[in-house]
């Protein structure tokens, strides 16, 4: 019997593919209404990174290429083995691939892929950092993360041969700059170079881009089938809205609570710390403090609601940054899918938003979603390597 189980699998394999080849067939062809039009053309395309009013040197391709030294650099660490790129891998959709990130010790909370971070209104999963620049600070002194300090990070910096005039080019004299202020430079080099990763082009952008062409577009039924479910009864425009599919706010999605991780407050405790922060766009190291360039800091109130409330993630390249959630507990696009399906459960802070109702998606339509994700998937800018 063993000798004819290969023949078995070899036809089960093609019984699986001709069944799903019926099941497609079954389904007529999705023809867009004029009003599911007009949604869809709000997510494509991907527009220019908007300007970071707070830092002088964010579009200054000298700072960008210090910053991305930096960003490699595992000497900035306290142990020199770790640097930004061990929780944002390049080769891991600039995260880790692991449910918590790891530094010097293991974090509560998931490491967020850095594609297309230049156009995030606020930084990590609570939004304690206005910036890139401020938010690339934070992890250096972590002692979970980099566990480093301002005097050690200067002191690499002015003994490295290529870092040291780098930095004097951009920013002027080491020696004059106090130990905040440089290290507020070093933090805006490396926004200058997270600025750069882009990824854009993608196969759903393409499918925008022809939406009123006759001529054949290269995009699964399964995959229009989705967007469909998207852009109408699954509400997900709710949160991940326009063309980096995301809204930049904070919600509390329901989320039970995790087994081994302590409860988590979310956006409630980050307003406090990002109005705290001495690096945010309104303290003395910011390149505008002025009321335009600082709107959403200068407004922003903690409220009750705010109480476990995380960041609306990007959905582009959605299908290549497993895992999912703050905490990593989702493995699969899949289990997210089942999550918003089913909303099991209740959160240990707060309250799940009223606007979300269990979906009771039907297994096709979690394929179908699942296509129209990865189809999200684009073409690569500066990956940093």
């Amino acid at each position: 019997m063993q000798s004819f189980r290969p023949a078995i699998l070899g036809l089960g394999l093609v019984l699986l593919s001709a069944c799903c080849e019926r099941e497609e067939k079954q389904h007529a062809p999705v023809v867009f209404s004029d009003e599911e039009i007009h949604e869809i053309r709000k997510l494509s395309p991907l527009p220019e990174i908007p300007p970071s009013p707070t830092n002088a040197v964010a579009d200054n391709p000298a700072a960008a290429e210090l910053g991305q030294h930096l960003f490699f650099d595992p000497r900035l660490s306290a142990n020199g083995a770790i640097s930004c790129a061990t929780c944002h891998d390049p080769e891991k959709g600039f995260s880790d691939g692991k449910a918590l990130s790891e530094g010097l010790a293991t974090t509560a909370r998931h490491s967020q892929s850095l594609w297309n971070v230049a156009h995030q209104r606020w930084l990590f999963w609570d939004g304690r950092a206005d910036s890139l620049w401020a938010q690339s600070l934070q992890p250096i002194l972590d002692e979970r993360e980099m566990g480093s300090s301002i005097e050690h990070v200067r002191e690499v910096v002015v003994n490295d041969p290529l870092l040291h005039p780098a930095y004097e080019n951009i920013f002027g004299k080491v020696g004059d700059h106090s130990p905040d202020r440089f290290f507020s430079n070093l933090g805006k080099a490396i926004e200058a170079y997270e600025r750069k990763i882009i990824s854009k082009g993608s196969a759903f952008d393409h499918f925008v881009s022809s939406i009123d062409e006759p001529a054949e577009i290269s995009f699964s039924e399964s995959a229009r089938r989705g967007l469909r479910i998207f852009v109408g009864r699954g509400q997900c425009l709710l949160c991940h809205s326009g063309p980096n599919f995301s809204d930049g706010e904070f919600h509390n999605i329901g989320l039970p609570r995790h087994p081994d991780l302590p409860r988590d407050s979310g956006r409630f405790v980050g307003i406090r710390k990002v109005q705290a922060d001495r690096f945010n766009g309104i303290g003395e190291f910011s390149d505008d403090q002025g009321k335009e360039a600082n709107v959403k800091l200068r407004y922003i109130v903690v409220k009750m609601n705010n109480l476990a409330e995380f960041k609306t993630p990007s959905l582009r390249n959605v299908a290549q940054t497993a895992p999912y959630m703050h905490d990593g507990r989702f493995k699969t696009l899949r289990e997210v899918l089942h999550h918003y399906s089913k909303l099991p459960g209740e959160p240990p802070l707060g309250h799940r938003e009223e606007t979300l109702k269990p979906l009771h998606f039907a297994e096709q339509e979690m394929r179908d979603l699942e296509a129209f994700l990865k189809s999200l998937t684009g073409e690569k800018g500066s990956n940093g390597t």
